[in-house]
């Protein structure tokens, strides 16, 4: 033995003359997997073939019982929840490349906000019933009635091709732009808080600035899709030619009423058309440049919201002063905590939290359910706009590429900039949280939209050989069952 290790003290001089040499290693020792699992053929390296004895300090090998053998072949655990986690994700990938995807999602989520909107316009609006002497329930049967309209209108929607849609292209252009030339006319149009913004049809008050969204998206799609056709768009001019100027029409007609907010929308709405159909960059940025002055000119030539924007850079004052509604708000969602006081046990509403029914009614979901409640909320808005560009990228028609694009960014950009305005990171604008906030008009035009999209999601590659063989809706199977149906011969 002591031959042997002046040997090895011969050969490796480096060590010193009391350190244990071990055996030469092979190339597996840098393998770094549990002992015994094969490679390539190859087993890695246990603690005896580095000559280690298992009395040794530190390195002594573990009990058979504690440590746990692994078969040859077998995956080590920490690999085996790898591929768990790998094969998971894999399930969910494999989910959302179905052909129908994005019919579902958009339909469940719309379900999802429409619920709650419904619950948190009856919880706000009955005490603002209450407060002007009406029945608690007055205003939330409204939002109902809305509701009840507007479902079946999305359904019809939902089925109906882009070639209807494109029919009415020019008649809602019409239809917006005289509702909201009579909004100007004294005693036609209807005035709240100094902004003649509704008319009233039989006894229901309608605001054209909504159908003026839903016009601007189905008539400037259908414009750009047919320019695309004829091979006009490599000339700039005719991206803009004539949809500024008609986007520009419904834009001073909407700010003749005072409404900031709606102007935005719109201005967003147009922007996503010309981005998807490929306006080149320099005309893009110059209508950035065009649209900021235009917008920085309007608010400083009104004092209320100058006020407003000098406001969202210093708030002062106490939570009864000027800055009332922003400060109340961020109070009342910071009140909620995680998981919120209760529905309907919210204080922000019986007065404090100013415009709580419409566009701060995100503070009182903040108060009743918390830090959990907003952020489905905020996921939700998500997962739409998720689903509303993954069917603008998977129809192959130019008008639904066009349209799905216009309906999503109208829809996600005003439900960010609702919610940016409430939590303090963006100044006040005025704009509802869409399918939340209270309000017939907005309902009933976005419920149509969002139809328009699950309309296009049918479209995409494989979802009518995936409708065809799911079979028949629930209406025609309700009716089957009732035997009121027509059997086809």
């Amino acid at each position: 033995m002591a031959r042997a290790a002046r040997a090895a003290r011969g050969i490796f001089g480096r060590h010193a003359t009391d350190v244990p040499v071990l055996s030469q290693a092979s190339e597996q020792t840098w393998t770094m997997t549990a002992p015994g699992v094969s490679f390539g053929g190859r087993s890695s390296p246990g603690p005896g073939d580095f000559g280690v004895s298992g009395d040794g300090d530190g390195l002594a090998e573990l009990d058979g019982e504690a440590q746990g053998q692994i078969a040859p072949g077998q995956i080590a655990p920490g690999l085996r929840g790898l591929a768990g986690a790998r094969d998971r994700i894999g399930t969910w990938r494999g989910l959302l490349d179905r052909p129908l995807t994005s019919y579902y999602l958009v339909l469940g989520i719309t379900a999802l906000l429409l619920g709650l909107g419904l619950v948190m316009v009856e919880s706000t609006t009955s005490v603002v019933d209450l407060t002007a002497g009406l029945p608690p329930l007055t205003d939330f049967k409204k939002q109902l009635l809305g509701a009840v309209v507007g479902l079946p209108l999305m359904w019809a929607a939902a089925r109906s091709s882009p070639r209807l849609f494109r029919a009415f292209a020019y008649p809602l252009v019409a239809v917006s732009v005289v509702g909201l030339g009579l909004t100007l006319i004294h005693g036609v149009g209807v005035s709240e808080n100094g902004a003649a913004r509704w008319i009233s049809i039989g006894g229901q008050q309608v605001q054209p600035s909504e159908i003026a969204k839903l016009a601007l998206v189905i008539w400037g799609a259908d414009l750009l899709a047919r320019k695309e056709r004829l091979g006009q768009l490599v000339d700039w001019r005719h991206m803009l030619v004539p949809l500024m100027p008609g986007a520009g029409l419904l834009c001073l007609l909407v700010m003749t009423g005072d409404d900031l907010g709606t102007t935005l929308i719109l201005l967003v709405i147009f922007l996503a058309l010309l981005w998807v159909i490929g306006t080149p960059g320099r005309v893009f940025g110059g209508l950035l440049i065009l649209m900021a002055l235009a917008v920085t000119l309007m608010i400083v030539t009104e004092k209320y919201r100058f006020e407003r924007l000098t406001g969202f850079f210093t708030t002062q004052g106490g939570a009864t002063g000027p800055d009332m509604q922003s400060i109340q708000g961020k109070y009342a969602v910071g009140s909620g905590g995680i998981f919120g006081v209760g529905l309907g046990a919210g204080g922000g509403k019986w007065g404090w939290v100013p415009e709580s029914t419409s566009d701060f009614i995100f503070a009182i979901i903040g108060e009743e359910l918390g830090l959990v409640g907003t952020l489905c909320v905020t996921f939700l808005y998500g997962g739409l706009a998720f689903a509303g560009l993954r069917i603008a990228r998977r129809v192959p028609d130019v008008f639904c590429q066009l349209a799905a694009t216009a309906i999503t960014a109208w829809i996600v950009v005003q439900a960010a900039v609702n919610i940016g305005a409430v939590i303090g990171v963006l100044p006040i604008t005025g704009v509802p949280l869409p399918l939340v906030s209270a309000g017939l008009s907005s309902l009933l035009v976005t419920l149509i939209a969002l139809g328009m999209l699950m309309s296009f999601a049918r479209l995409e590659p494989g979802a009518r050989e995936a409708l065809a063989a799911r079979g028949p809706g629930w209406p025609l199977r309700v009716l089957s069952w009732l035997g009121l149906s027509k059997r086809r011969r």
